[in-house]
């Protein structure tokens, strides 16, 4: 009788441990339902690195230029033409549903009223006034998710063990480790207060997990806010993978993830670099996130002032155009089919009975699917509704194999970036994967 007990016990505890696993499972899909559907996100790098236009943090801690003349740039940080609400207008217009913005880079220079020291744009710059807080009931204000970068590591903080490339405080001290992660945990406490929908860690490179804190820090952002989302960048406590820069070349494992990209070189505003990618390398990178189940975090880096360089705004102005005209092989879609069926980039609805073909090029002739089972019931170009002629080549009564989709595909009715065709099928897509069949009889 105590044996079967046990048994029973046992059994119940581990049924009430997967019962939990499905449950904070089910809640983080919850979360991350809207991160899934949004696609496109603005990333907004804003500091004092704006003043003359060199790399952020970066260009002191790697010995370029000294960290007294890097924090000189203090007194030219105005902000003075900044204007959140057409920040969060211009956002809106480019198709984005949501914007991260740097709070605190690495080099310690917080854009809110932090209590937790004097470095900020309040106390230490002549644009002496919060900037985080306009911006944030701005971007409510349009409707758009609000993102909080937010650096870890602090190469400022006089408490923080590392400061140049080749320069420590010092290497073991749980003193003034003790005071930084106060100071670290004090911070996040008021960043809490604006109930973010997404934190964008940074800097987690520098210390492992238990150092940080990390999971403390999750539980502390979760209490205040249990419906946010968190980065990966949190070592091992985030929720989604943001790869950065580089497209990745096959679909990452992670379900939920980010690729984050400057429109140039830089992350920050840098009057010299004028290597602007052309919108429609753009909308191709974009694509080929959709393509993958991905969203894209594009980036723009405004002026000391608070102004956003003209040839940021054209390409978001740009975007917007695209984005309006495609929006519904954008949101909400799901990870196209593998390649080898069409020569180019796909996309699902999230039902799988539409399949979206992006055309980045001028066809010579019509399209071409190979493998798909499904009927096609009606094929149209998404954004003015033109029907499109399709035909099937090749299909054998008695065959398995699919036969070969031809899609007529119009000059007129081409995109001057990329063209999106609909395929509404007959069903959830079923695709054909086996190499052939012999013919054994006729």
């Amino acid at each position: 009788m105590k044996k079967r007990y046990i048994a029973a016990a046992l059994l119940m505890t581990l049924f009430s441990f997967q019962t939990k696993a499905q449950e904070s499972e089910q809640s983080k899909e919850e979360r991350m339902a809207w991160f899934k559907d949004a696609k496109l996100g603005i990333f907004i790098h804003w500091g004092i690195y704006a003043v003359n236009g060199i790399d952020e943090s970066w260009s002191f801690h790697n010995g370029y230029i000294t960290y007294d003349d890097y924090m000189k740039q203090l007194n030219g940080f105005t902000a003075k033409n900044y204007d959140p609400e057409y920040w969060a207008k211009l956002i809106k217009e480019s198709g984005a549903k949501y914007t991260v913005i740097t709070t605190k880079h690495h080099d310690g220079v917080a854009l809110w009223n932090t209590k937790q020291g004097d470095l900020n744009v309040i106390d230490k710059t002549p644009a002496k006034k919060d900037l985080i807080t306009p911006f944030a009931k701005a971007v409510r204000k349009e409707g758009l998710k609000l993102g909080l970068y937010y650096s870890l590591l602090d190469w400022s903080y006089p408490d923080y063990p590392n400061f140049l490339r080749n320069e420590k405080r010092y290497k073991e001290d749980d003193k003034r480790w003790d005071k930084f992660t106060k100071f670290n945990f004090g911070q996040l406490k008021e960043l809490a207060a604006y109930n973010p929908d997404l934190y964008w860690f940074d800097g987690d490179w520098e210390q492992k997990a238990e150092k940080w804190k990390a999971k403390e820090i999750r539980e502390l952002l979760f209490k205040e806010t249990p419906s946010t989302i968190i980065n990966s960048r949190l070592q091992g406590y985030g929720d989604y993978a943001t790869p950065e820069q580089g497209v990745p070349v096959n679909k990452p494992k992670d379900k939920y993830w980010e690729l984050c990209m400057t429109m140039n070189n830089s992350w920050g505003y840098q009057p010299n670099d004028t290597k602007y990618k052309s919108l429609n390398q753009i909308i191709r990178i974009f694509v080929d996130c959709i393509n993958m189940g991905g969203n894209l975090l594009l980036d723009i880096g405004p002026k000391a002032d608070g102004t956003i360089p003209e040839e940021q705004v054209e390409i978001l102005k740009g975007l917007g155009k695209w984005t309006n005209k495609h929006a519904a092989a954008i949101y909400g879609t799901r990870a196209g089919i593998p390649f080898g069926h069409f020569n180019g980039y796909t996309a699902l609805s999230k039902d799988k009975t539409i399949l979206y073909l992006y055309v980045d090029n001028k066809p010579n002739g019509p399209l071409l699917i190979k493998g798909l089972k499904n009927k096609v019931n009606r094929a149209w170009v998404v954004g003015n509704g033109t029907k499109l002629k399709t035909d099937v080549v090749g299909k054998l009564y008695w065959s398995k194999v699919p036969g070969l989709l031809y899609i007529d595909l119009p000059e007129h009715v081409q995109d001057e970036n990329v063209t999106v065709i609909a395929l509404q099928l007959d069903g959830e897509v079923d695709l054909y994967g086996d190499a052939g069949q012999v013919i054994e009889s006729n």
